[in-house]
Formats: structure tokens, C-alpha cells, sequence
């Protein structure tokens, strides 16, 4: 699977399945939210071990920036509040460094 269908779709669901313990330890959501909070968690693990590469580092490292520009997503779309300049420049950075870990060229 391709890193650019792959990283979004993790992102996904580690944001999901973070937000479940999340609103059930601090929201006080009913515990049956860490039922399909622990089967997002499963699906990302698996999600990113589908990344071609011979490095799992580099795989998580370039996971990093698109997980930062998800979280900053979902603190807009699903929490309201809307990104400050800050919140944008931090996440351009960081998708740059993940656009140049994934694009780099590598010899074999």
C-alpha cells in the first residue's frame, strides 16, 4: 500500500482511537468508547506496517508529520477550535520534513 493512501487513514485512526481513551478518561464517556477506541489503535498499527520500506523508523518518522496536520484537523473539525498561525507554520514544517524523508532519493 502507498504511504499517501496508508498515512491518512492511520492518522485517522490513531486520532480516533487516542480520542476514545481520551473522552473516556477525561469526558467521562462511558468505557464501551474503549471498545472501538482499542480497534482503531489495532487498525493504525497495521495500517502503518503496510508502508513499503526498509525501515520502520523512517515509516513512523514520515507518519509524524501527517499525524500532526490530522491532529491540528481534528482539533478544528471535531473539538471547534480553529488553528492560529502558529498551529498552521508548525504543521507546514513538519510536512515538509515528512514530504522530504518519503521523497528522498535512496540508493540500493
Amino acid at each position: 500500500m502507498t504511504a499517501v493512501l496508508v498515512y491518512p487513514l492511520a492518522a485517522l485512526a490513531e486520532i480516533a482511537g487516542c480520542f476514545a481513551i481520551w473522552a473516556w478518561w477525561r469526558l467521562g464517556a462511558s468505557p464501551l468508547w474503549l471498545v472501538p477506541g482499542v480497534a482503531a489503535l489495532v487498525a493504525f498499527g497495521w495500517l502503518l506496517a503496510q508502508v513499503d520500506t526498509v525501515a520502520a523508523g523512517r515509516a513512523f518518522a514520515a507518519y509524524g508529520g501527517i499525524y500532526i496536520a490530522a491532529s491540528i484537523l481534528w482539533m478544528w473539525l471535531a473539538e471547534g477550535h480553529r488553528p492560529d498561525r502558529w498551529d498552521l507554520l508548525g504543521t507546514a514544517v513538519c510536512l515538509l520534513g515528512a514530504a522530504i524523508i518519503l521523497a528522498a532519493p535512496r540508493g540500493a
